[in-house]
C-alpha cells in the first residue's frame, strides 16, 4: 500500500493525533467507531498514519471506555466530570496503550500523552496527565 506509515515512528505519532481528535469527537458528538473510521479515513493525515494501530486502539477504547475511565477515576485528584474531554481522550489513549500495546514502552506512551495534552489541552494540564499516567503505569505494568 502506498503510502502505509504501519509502524513506523511518525506513522505512529500521526495515529496518535488523529486518536486524540476522534475521541474528542466520540466524546462531544457520541460518534460511532463506524463513523469515526469513516470520516477519518478520509483526513489527509490518515494515509501517513499507522492506520492498524488507529483502528485497534480506537475499538479498545470504546469497547472498554468504563474501565479505563475506572483508572482515571482512581488515579485523578479530581472528578471525572471535572475533566475536559481533550484532556479525557489523551488519557484514554494512553491508557489504552499501556494496557493494550504491549510493544510501546510505558515512558513511550507517557511521553507521548504529555505532547499531545500540551499541543491539544488546556495549559499546564500537561502535568496532571504526566502524573496521573505515571501511577496508572506502575499499577498497569512494570516497565
Amino acid at each position: 500500500m502506498t503510502g502505509d506509515r504501519t509502524g513506523t515512528r511518525a506513522g505512529r505519532r500521526r495515529s496518535r493525533d488523529l486518536l486524540v481528535r476522534a475521541l474528542y469527537q466520540w466524546q462531544i458528538a457520541d460518534s460511532t467507531e463506524r463513523e469515526l473510521l469513516e470520516q477519518f479515513e478520509t483526513d489527509a493525515d490518515y494515509g501517513k498514519s499507522d492506520r492498524k494501530h488507529f483502528g485497534e486502539v480506537l475499538g479498545f477504547v470504546l469497547e472498554n471506555a468504563a474501565a479505563l475511565d475506572a483508572v482515571i477515576a482512581r488515579h485523578a485528584s479530581r472528578s471525572l466530570d471535572q475533566l475536559d474531554a481533550v484532556g479525557r481522550a489523551v488519557l484514554l489513549l494512553a491508557l489504552a496503550e499501556l494496557t493494550h500495546c504491549h510493544d510501546v514502552p510505558p515512558k513511550v506512551v507517557i511521553n507521548e500523552a504529555v505532547e499531545l495534552t500540551k499541543r491539544y489541552g488546556a495549559t499546564d494540564s500537561y502535568k496532571f496527565v504526566n502524573a496521573l499516567l505515571d501511577k496508572a503505569a506502575s499499577e498497569i505494568r512494570t516497565s
